[in-house]
């Protein structure tokens, strides 16, 4: 009011200095470009969040082939041949069929979960138990996960290319890890296409060398059975070499992760589908692990046969010796053998790590938004698993396969009968809801049930791996006797010189040494 009588009632504004105009907002169009193709959910394929009933387009059949190409991979073959080699064939054929049965029970309820609702591993764990950064937890051990054996497999697959063209291994891993790239960034509309077209041939290809092994030679795998491997325990039981083969085995189980993120893809079950849609899922869910028992049964019988035909041990667990001492039945010429077992071998590969990327794009996808709470796109976490892969094969990880396996084994296992826990007893029971919840609002950050009972396990199988070890000869004494020699000098008192003990020497010991 002063301001305005000494103004003469008029109102004017104070003469402030004008502001500058905002610049324009400039948008590069390869960057506006990028936008537009990762939103495409075509390229996305939902990494965030469920699939919805329009995208789920395609048959029961069409999404069953697609997961069950991803048995394919040749590390169901290596780990067979390693559990022969370090175990024996008795304890490593028991720890098989009980690896086989466990993931078919655990993969069960999973795969049914996963396709009736539309949703992959991150958001299923997020659902079961685990809260919402519990499963960004998760979300990591997945993605590890996927990089271990995509690393596993492209070094099996540059091995071959070592084997048939003389490609150098540093060289070969950069050209597997690269290839499967362009296969990947247009996500599962791709991907499906290659299983369907690659699974006959390779179907073909898998059984043809085995068949030809038993005609041509039917003596070939007789011996197998009283195989001791390295600790030359012959055709007998160990339990603790069984269940440190099962650890090995056990590791496959987080392959369900994967199976269900194809299965998410899985139309609708109706009054029409319903046996076909059963069907389905039992073969893309847990039916991968039957023929995965199969390839390592033959793995561990391939690598007995190259172990045969003078191959050394540590060799004869690369599936390229194994399927190349297989082709020799089949062909008379090394060349064709060699040329065969290298397309086998690329197509295996190539199969399962297409499948590999895909899944470690999702996980990546889940755990960096959480954490950044960005997305760049799922492309780019493809990028990015292939190159952790890359460095890992530069580091020559299928050398220790088994310590690899044995390790990640038990957190895999924690994580994934936690979830198999909530969805066969605490959601019929009441206990947990009884969908899949996985909305944000209505969880938990941190839900202590899942997140708890599977760092609870992962512990009392650490505890239980840093325990008694199991010798590499087994123990011929049954009892010892102790014997203390009163007056004998101390072990540490002989390592300085004694003149007291030099004067004595050969003297009868004094009384008071013995009182």
């Amino acid at each position: 009011m002063a301001w305005n009588l000494h103004h003469g009632g008029v109102l004017t504004e104070p003469d402030f200095p004008p502001q500058p105009e905002a610049p324009p907002q400039r948008v590069v169009k390869i960057r506006r470009d990028y936008n537009n193709w990762v939103a495409s959910e075509t390229m996305e394929d939902y990494a965030l969040r469920y699939t919805p009933q329009r995208f789920r387009k395609w048959s029961e059949w069409r999404v069953a082939n697609t997961a069950f190409g991803a048995a394919s991979f040749l590390v169901l073959e290596a780990v067979g041949a390693t559990l022969l080699v370090q175990y024996g064939f008795v304890n490593a054929f028991w720890a098989i069929l009980v690896t086989g049965l466990v993931i078919f029970l655990a993969g069960l309820p999973i795969s049914v979960y996963a396709s009736r609702y539309g949703v992959d591993m991150d958001l299923l764990t997020r659902g079961a138990g685990f809260g919402y950064i519990g499963s960004t937890i998760t979300s990591l051990i997945y993605a590890t996960f996927t990089f271990i054996f995509f690393a596993l497999e492209a070094a099996i697959m540059a091995y071959a290319l070592e084997l048939a063209l003389d490609i150098p291994p540093a060289w070969g891993y950069l050209i597997c890890a690269l290839v499967v790239v362009p296969l990947v960034t247009h996500g599962v509309s791709v991907i499906s296409r290659l299983q369907v077209w690659t699974q006959p041939l390779w179907l073909l290809m898998l059984v043809v060398p085995f068949g030809f092994v038993l005609v041509r030679n039917p003596t070939a795998f007789t011996g197998i059975t009283h195989y001791g491997g390295e600790l030359g325990v012959g055709g007998v039981f160990d339990v603790h070499l069984f269940g440190a083969a099962l650890t090995v085995g056990i590791a496959l189980i987080t392959q369900m992760g994967e199976q269900a993120d194809y299965l998410r893809f899985m139309p609708a079950q109706t009054a029409q589908n319903r046996k076909r849609w059963w069907l389905c899922v039992l073969l893309g869910g847990p039916g991968w692990v039957v023929l995965g028992v199969a390839k390592m049964l033959g793995g561990a019988l391939l690598a007995y046969l190259a172990i045969t035909h003078s191959v050394p041990t540590d060799r004869a667990v690369d599936p390229n010796q194994m399927y190349l001492a297989a082709y020799e039945y089949v062909f008379s010429s090394l060349q064709w053998a060699v040329a065969a077992t290298a397309v086998f071998v690329v197509m295996s590969q190539l199969k399962i790590n297409v499948t590999n990327a895909y899944a470690g794009s999702l996980a990546w996808s889940n755990f960096f938004s959480r954490l950044t709470h960005s997305h760049p796109g799922r492309v780019v976490w493809v990028l990015f698993n292939t190159l952790i892969a890359f460095m890992l094969m530069e580091m020559n990880v299928f050398q220790a396969l088994g310590d690899v396996l044995g390790l990640y084994s038990n957190i895999a296992i924690a994580w994934i009968m936690t979830v198999v826990a909530d969805l066969v007893i605490n959601k019929p029971l009441g206990l947990s809801p009884k969908g899949i919840e996985f909305k944000r609002a209505h969880l938990y950050d941190i839900n202590p049930v899942g997140v708890g009972s599977m760092a609870l396990g992962s512990l009392l199988a650490r505890d239980n791996a840093q325990g008694p070890k199991k010798t590499h000869f087994p123990a011929k004494a049954k009892s010892v006797i102790y014997l203390f020699m009163a007056g004998g000098p101390s072990q540490l008192d002989m390592f300085e010189h004694k003149p007291e003990l030099q004067k004595r020497n050969g003297q009868p010991i004094p009384e008071s040494f013995t009182k």
